[in-house]
């Protein structure tokens, strides 16, 4: 069996290629999703903003559950 060391060549050059575009690939990818995000996901909005949810404190009674799960299946969230 001969072994062909110009193939073999040609093949890490590919190889090597194929590693080295996918980690390029991969690094403007990165780039372009931390460019896209927002910075602050989770911070405090300013201007006309409404708070859509208000935790209830103390116990729940059986209708204020009831009335939540049907609103909960009625509008399908």
């Amino acid at each position: 069996m001969i072994l062909s060391l110009r193939k073999w060549i040609e093949r890490a050059k590919f190889i090597a290629l194929f590693v080295v575009l996918t980690f390029v690939l991969y690094q403007i990818l990165a780039v372009l999703s931390s460019w896209m995000q927002p910075v602050h996901k989770y911070r405090q909005p300013v201007g006309r903003s409404v708070k859509v949810f208000q935790q209830e404190k103390g116990t729940m009674d059986a209708e204020s559950i009831s009335e939540r799960l049907k609103l909960f299946y009625w509008y399908g969230e």
